[in-house]
């Protein structure tokens, strides 16, 4: 089973960037789908970002034109660039790895979560 490692989150103003990593402790990139998903305070998980274990990435339109998911297939890694942040970009941020549904026995990981304040 993958294990993921998230760092880079932090405190950081309005129009700021901050780029989150998810280290996988083995190769994932064409076997799993790979997402980013945020949790603000006492509201639901949602999906920030994604890159399907057949290349494609997609963005959320709430982040569309601001957030840009990519893959460093050396490092086994997932970045989460985010530019122009928001204060409604607040949130724990979450790696998730999801197995293709054929496989038995493969589970959905989940990282650590990494806060990101964004605020003045």
């Amino acid at each position: 089973q993958v294990q993921l490692v998230e760092s880079g989150g932090g405190l950081v103003q309005p129009g700021g960037s901050l780029r989150l990593s998810c280290a996988a402790s083995r190769t994932v990139f064409g076997i799993y789908d790979m997402n980013w998903y945020r949790q603000p305070l006492g509201k639901q998980r949602e999906v920030a970002a994604q890159i399907t274990r057949g290349g494609d990435a997609i963005v959320a339109d709430s982040v569309k034109g601001r957030f840009t998911i990519s893959a460093d297939t050396d490092e086994n890694t997932v970045i989460l660039q985010m530019d122009n942040l928001k204060p409604e970009d607040t949130a724990v941020y979450y790696c998730n790895a999801v197995p293709p549904p054929w496989i038995h026995g493969m589970q959905e990981v989940w990282g650590q979560g990494t806060l990101v304040t964004v605020s003045a």
